[in-house]
């Protein structure tokens, strides 16, 4: 089995014996298997050597002895932020066993999959991380990706430059070990958002391994290598272990989304304080969720920046984050102001360590007060303490929009007739939906109004530019097309729109739709050509133009190709037509130079 380096291309020689820098051809072995996963992997705790990948012999990536962790009944410290792993041979449970992670990324991973010393995780906990992959973005792998991305809605696209971790952890007392408990976690790593697939997933495959071991999980992965690829608006089986796991109708286990979580329970002790929330995320303010779990505060992170579907989320975000973690350093400097990044911690150390950060949320257990869950209160930065904090919302911000008194009232309401849960979150993510697109519907017709009419676009010519988002002109049109149109709160709409413009998601909606106009432009532009009489054009033209012609075809044919251009089938094959039309009528060494044998 190959060894694990971090000096190494991502996946190293497949058993088709072909060197690939991060890529499975479609019929590769483990292609339908990485169309969900990277890999699934096991980390376990050992006495000497701390969180490591389990092995079977031989060297294994590990902790050094001094930065072991353990449940707070042993009390055992959590280590010095600077310890990391040492990579040195052959890890077994890694699959596939190909899969390359670099040193960083194994470290990450082993910190990240168990609860740190300051929770009480006894049992079975299930929690979620995400991790930056070393080297940055990589080009995809798969011939399906781009494909995918572009019919998948933002929220569910492959992340390009970032692991999903999704964590099974079970810590049990257990007389056979000599520290008393059994410490293990299954992890599932992957580029895809679906957090409630892969729980699901893990639910039933982590008991069965913790029971069975390395056979179970073996015949798991084979199994997995057999599903359709993800397809976006389909319902697909999945069969695993016997049971299939489908997202829409009857069946075993259904799920009916791969990604929503329960809002309603996540939002529990901050449902008065959902809107100043919902603003703080779309204006990409750093924010730190403190939690008494990993489970807690990685469904309060993946809760909170789902607030802003459909609007893409633009800024980093760490459902669970630790002092291990490579970014420490990064995410806590006070040399510069704190980065668009919301965290999920459980370390009551990030209070001191982050008290420059302007948004702290401390949520506690949940608890309930009459018919609503307690509620934490809004509280000013400077009445932080280092280590007894009160569950609350500290920071300065004052929300822009006057809080919706009849959404809570509804809330409330379902709670006392103890109406189900998942109505409960319906209600919340459609107030949130209607909320998010009553912000951006203004900002769409406006950068609609931005696009060229179809009738300047002409054949023989550059198509006209898209004219630049003027903000003044914007904030002017608010008047007659503001978000007053569909939504029915009161408040400062425009400060809300001003200090969005300074966003990062602002520049990613912009940047995604400017892209988008651009393609139409040039889908449109290509459709005119097709529609001329070329042979007229052609008759007084010189060579050079004739073959510049061909070269520009040939580009817009490639993009469209790769489904980067909204054209049609029949669009495509008469520009194909077109091509060789007229270098049918060149000389034929021209022609020899652009079809070459």
């Amino acid at each position: 089995m190959d060894a694990l380096s971090g000096a190494e291309p991502r996946r190293a020689r497949g058993r088709l014996g072909a060197a690939s820098p991060g890529a499975r051809a479609a019929g590769a072995p483990w292609a339908r298997f990485s169309a969900w996963l990277e890999c699934v992997c096991v980390v376990t705790f050992d006495l000497e050597l701390g969180q490591a990948l389990e092995r079977t012999k031989g060297p294994i990536a590990r902790t050094s002895p001094g930065t072991r962790r353990a449940g707070p009944a042993l009390g055992v410290p959590g280590g010095s932020p600077a310890s990391t792993l040492r990579a040195a041979g052959s890890l077994k449970l890694v699959y596939p066993s190909d899969f390359r992670l670099t040193d960083k990324e194994k470290s990450s991973i082993c910190y990240l999959s168990f609860p740190d010393s300051h929770s009480g995780c006894l049992g079975d906990t299930q929690f979620s991380f995400r991790i930056r992959q070393c080297g940055g973005q990589r080009s995809p792998w798969h011939a399906e990706d781009r494909r995918y991305n572009s019919g998948a809605p933002v929220s569910l696209q492959r992340e390009p430059a970032h692991y999903f971790g999704y964590v099974y952890f079970r810590q049990v007392k257990d007389s056979s070990v000599k520290r008393g408990y059994f410490q293990k976690s299954l992890v599932l790593v992957s580029r895809l958002p679906f957090v409630r697939l892969f729980q699901a997933l893990l639910s039933l495959i982590a008991p069965e391994y913790f029971d069975k071991l390395a056979p179970c999980l073996e015949a798991v992965c084979n199994e997995i290598d057999q599903w359709p690829a993800p397809v976006p608006g389909q319902t697909l089986n999945l069969p695993v272990m016997g049971v299939v796991l489908q997202n829409l109708l009857p069946a075993p286990v259904v799920l009916t989304s791969v990604h929503e979580l329960d809002l309603f329970r996540c939002f529990q002790p901050v449902l008065t304080h959902v809107q100043t929330l919902w603003e703080l995320m779309l204006l990409g303010e750093p924010l730190v969720v403190l939690a008494p779990s990993p489970a807690m505060s990685s469904e309060m992170v993946l809760a909170l920046i789902s607030c802003l579907q459909p609007l893409k989320f633009c800024c980093d975000y760490r459902p669970y984050f630790t002092i291990h973690d490579s970014e420490f350093k990064e995410f806590t400097t006070r040399t510069q102001a704190p980065p668009n990044v919301v965290l999920g911690v459980t370390n009551p150390f990030f209070i001191k360590t982050l008290q420059h950060w302007p948004h702290i949320l401390r949520v506690g257990e949940p608890k309930m007060s009459g018919d609503l869950p307690k509620q934490v209160k809004l509280k000013k930065p400077s009445r932080l303490k280092t280590l007894d904090t009160k569950p609350g919302l500290y920071t300065a911000y004052s929300a822009h929009l006057h809080r919706d008194k009849a959404l809570l009232k509804r809330l409330l309401k379902g709670l006392q007739k103890k109406r189900p849960w998942d109505t409960q979150t319906a209600l919340l993510r459609r107030h949130l939906l209607e909320l998010t697109q009553s912000f951006i519907i203004p900002l769409e017709h406006y950068m609609a109004s931005l696009m060229p009419l179809q009738k300047s676009i002409t054949p023989w010519k550059t198509p006209p530019q898209i004219r630049p988002f003027r903000q003044d002109d914007f904030l002017r049109s608010l008047e007659h097309a503001g978000p007053q149109l569909t939504c029915i709160l009161k408040g400062d709409w425009l400060g809300l729109y001003r200090r969005f413009f300074k966003s990062p998601h602002f520049d990613g909606w912009y940047r995604q739709r400017y892209k988008e106009m651009a393609h139409k432009l040039e889908a449109l532009h290509l459709e005119a050509i097709c529609e001329a009489n070329i042979e007229a054009w052609m008759k007084d033209k010189s060579e050079v133009e004739v073959v510049d012609l061909v070269l520009k075809l040939r580009e817009k044919l490639v993009q469209a190709q790769g489904h980067q251009l909204p054209v049609k089938e029949a669009t495509l094959r008469r520009a194909q037509l077109y091509i060789e039309t007229v270098i049918g009528s060149l000389p034929k060494d021209l022609q020899a130079v652009l079809c070459p044998p």
